[in-house]
């Protein structure tokens, strides 16, 4: 691949992301939603970092100065789409690469609201963190999960905000969220095909078209394929639950392995179905993570108000949030924020995306929507 590839032009929206997206370095202009762009953007570098490397390799050994360290990668969420460079200009087929994943959140007044750069991060409790985990902890233990089978899909519906600046520009929040939906099989595989994804509205990827996210080999039930019986079969004690999680997770270049199990947790939160017991242990598994702090007031991409649990990685400059509603303690969203980049100017919290859930189901079929639920 080509690390200096022109601007893409916008026949090429070749491009997913979804829930799973982070940030990176972006330097080319994206046509993508918010999210995804980064996603993709941050695929695209590793995958040129990764053939610069393999070309290293091969070439013969020479006396010369050791390369300067590579400035340090932001993670993307779990499941990020990286599309050749190739494919995109032909709109190939999508190949999914998967990681770990969360968002985070800042002051905003609506559903269009994107956060500006340099405003000032919220204040934070660390104190409070582990008791809003325990009562969320209570609420989800509370709530009811009916069994998904093997043959059924989740569905989750959202609205996703995102960055549309250019590679080594400012972040430039689209004007509006858009609508995603998701249908993620819970054959336990290996599988290559580990979702689908359907976006509508201004700022959506391929809009109206089913878009199939295909993983490079084939994956098993499991942290990148989180089936709701690989859910239920994970420790319920918190303890033994964030060891497990502590030795699977994919830590990024740059990133501290706490914030690669904090966004992960925050993944598996937001796009699955799973036993109350097991959800319950995910957040007080997050509890013992250090670092991890609470916000008294933030709003998802819907324009609404909660109180959030948040973690700042000082190693890749990110910052994410989980937020819930104030009263049912119920998973509303997440936000994720850049501290600081020099190179971009930026030295204060920055959201470069955002997600808000809207609706969770089971389906028996791909594409399929749920009953519209009773008022």
């Amino acid at each position: 691949m080509n690390a200096d590839k022109s601007r893409w032009n916008h026949s090429s929206r070749w491009n997913h992301s979804s829930r799973w997206d982070h940030p990176s370095r972006w330097d080319q202009e994206w046509d993508l939603p918010p999210e995804r762009h980064l996603h993709f953007k941050d695929l695209l570098m590793q995958q040129i970092d990764q053939d610069r490397d393999r070309a290293h390799d091969r070439a013969p050994a020479a006396e010369e100065a050791p390369p300067a360290p590579r400035a340090p990668r932001r993670r993307l969420l779990r499941p990020a789409v990286l599309v050749p460079v190739a494919s995109m200009a032909l709109a190939g087929a999508l190949v999914v690469t998967l990681s770990g994943g969360g968002h985070g959140s800042a002051p905003a007044t609506g559903a269009g609201s994107g956060g500006t750069a340099g405003a000032s991060a919220p204040s934070t409790t660390a104190s409070g963190a582990s008791v809003t985990l325990d009562r969320i902890a209570v609420a989800a233990m509370a709530s009811d999960a009916t069994p998904v089978r093997d043959d059924q899909f989740v569905y989750v519906r959202s609205l996703t905000l995102a960055n549309e600046g250019a590679f080594d520009g400012p972040v430039r929040l689209a004007k509006a969220p858009h609508e995603r939906r998701i249908w993620t099989p819970q054959d336990p595989g290996p599988l290559k095909t580990v979702g689908w994804i359907l976006e509508t509205g201004e700022g959506a990827v391929m809009p109206g078209q089913m878009i199939p996210i295909e993983a490079t080999d084939a994956v098993p039930a499991g942290i990148f394929h989180p089936t709701y019986k690989w859910l239920a079969s994970l420790p319920t004690d918190p303890g033994a639950l964030l060891d497990l999680l502590y030795d699977q997770v994919k830590v990024a270049d740059g990133e501290s392995r706490e914030q690669a199990v904090f966004t992960t947790i925050g993944d598996l939160v937001s796009e699955t179905v799973m036993p109350p017991a097991n959800a319950a242990a995910l957040y007080r598994a997050a509890a013992r993570i250090p670092g991890v702090t609470q916000i008294s007031d933030a709003v998802d991409t819907a324009g609404r108000h909660g109180i959030a649990i948040t973690r700042e990685d000082a190693r890749s400059a990110t910052r994410n949030e989980w937020i819930f509603d104030r009263d049912t303690l119920a998973f509303l969203g997440s936000r994720s924020y850049i501290t600081h980049d020099p190179k971009k100017g930026i030295t204060s919290d920055t959201l470069y995306g955002s997600t808000a859930i809207m609706r969770r189901a089971v389906v028996d079929r791909r594409g399929e929507e749920p009953a519209r639920a009773k008022s």
